[in-house]
């Protein structure tokens, strides 16, 4: 069942995808070569509880962080810890936090030094996708007109969407209806509403579209070992215009979902 929130229950939302926007900062300003994974999850706990919230991972269905760390071939689930990031890797980081009873859900692959240019583009590629699918979180259109958008702009620049992972409604629960996958077809799908808030969370890879699941039943990589990106944003769907919930202070993102919505 999809539950709509009041405009009350999104400002909640907001102030909690405030702390994931600052934890993610946070992130960017410290990923640097020879910092451990496990080092910016303690940082990114810190942060969150510092600000009066809980991470919302840590604890999740067993999950042992308060981040998500997955570098380079890794598209999700990465567990914190002795890994070293070094220079040419990227890394993916997807945090969680609860606030006053809701969640925000955020995720930035972040790039080391310097990557190749098939890197950097699959980065950019990724966001735009992202930004694509928010442009499509309006009232009356369809769950997959969001999909659509992400798979178009994803494989018009020749890169896999991942379709065994989604993204989800969210809010007093981290994982809520209806599921959003990043590949379909436009009108498909359940009817966006006011008041509905999801993740939307492309995962695409620089080949294979295909997964595997590592030992530690958490780490998820493609399957082929190309380089991933991972990029979320929680939106609310709103009567005026989709509102980014967990936006940074970073200006690429307001930019790009500007000129979408023109």
């Amino acid at each position: 069942m999809i539950k709509l929130k009041s405009k009350a229950e999104i400002e909640k939302m907001a102030a909690a995808g405030a702390v994931v926007a600052s934890v993610l900062n946070v992130m960017e300003r410290e990923i640097g070569v020879g910092v451990t994974t496990q080092h910016l999850d303690d940082l990114a706990e810190q942060t969150i509880r510092e600000a009066g919230g809980i991470p919302t991972f840590k604890g999740y269905r067993g999950f042992p962080a308060s981040i998500c760390s997955s570098p380079n071939a890794m598209v999700v689930h990465g567990v914190p810890g002795e890994f070293e990031v070094g220079d040419g890797d990227i890394l993916s980081v997807d945090v969680g936090v609860t606030l006053d009873g809701f969640v925000g859900d955020s995720a930035w692959t972040f790039a080391v030094g310097a990557i190749p240019e098939e890197t950097t583009a699959l980065l950019d590629t990724c966001e735009k996708a992202l930004m694509a699918g928010i442009a499509q979180a309006k009232p009356g259109n369809h769950i997959g007109d969001i999909s659509a958008a992400v798979q178009k702009v994803t494989e018009d620049a020749g890169f896999a969407v991942v379709r065994s992972l989604v993204g989800h409604g969210v809010g007093a629960e981290m994982h809520e209806d209806p599921q959003v996958p990043n590949f379909g077809t436009a009108g498909a799908g359940p009817v966006l509403q006011e008041g509905m808030t999801i993740a939307i969370e492309p995962m695409i890879t620089a080949g294979t579209h295909e997964i595997v699941l590592a030992d530690d039943e958490w780490s998820i990589s493609s399957a082929d070992g190309s380089m991933s990106a991972h990029f979320e944003h929680t939106v609310a769907v709103t009567a005026d215009a989709p509102r980014v919930l967990t936006r940074r202070n970073v200006p690429e993102p307001a930019v790009a979902v500007n000129s979408l919505l023109a």
